[in-house]
């Protein structure tokens, strides 16, 4: 298996509102997940998962709650708002059509 792939911009927050629709979670099992479905391809590194909760709470698509963690610790809980599930929906439809668009340039040219 290769090395971790770094994450295109614009794409953590799609990753994040798509991990959440699943279930809700804390950040270290956000980056987990992500880490897990994609067969360790894509890691997130907390210095670029937390900002992008903070923003992805700012903007209203996720909710945060305290909570504790199955290891009996502390952690903050995300939970997608409906406003979040359009927002998934939205970016998902743009990230098929640009994936899609380079696909057909790279089988072209």
């Amino acid at each position: 298996m290769g090395k971790p792939t770094e994450l295109l911009q614009g794409t953590l927050d799609l990753l994040i509102l798509k991990t959440l629709a699943l279930e809700p979670m804390h950040g270290w099992g956000i980056t987990l997940r992500i880490q897990q479905i994609t067969g360790d391809v894509l890691q997130v590194r907390p210095g670029a998962l937390y900002p992008a909760l903070t923003r992805l709470e700012h903007h209203g698509w996720i909710v945060a709650k305290w909570g504790e963690s199955a290891a009996g610790r502390r952690a903050k809980y995300y939970t997608l708002t409906r406003g979040g599930r359009s927002q998934l929906e939205r970016e998902a439809e743009q990230w098929r059509r640009l994936s899609s668009a380079v696909t057909i340039l790279l089988e072209t040219v």
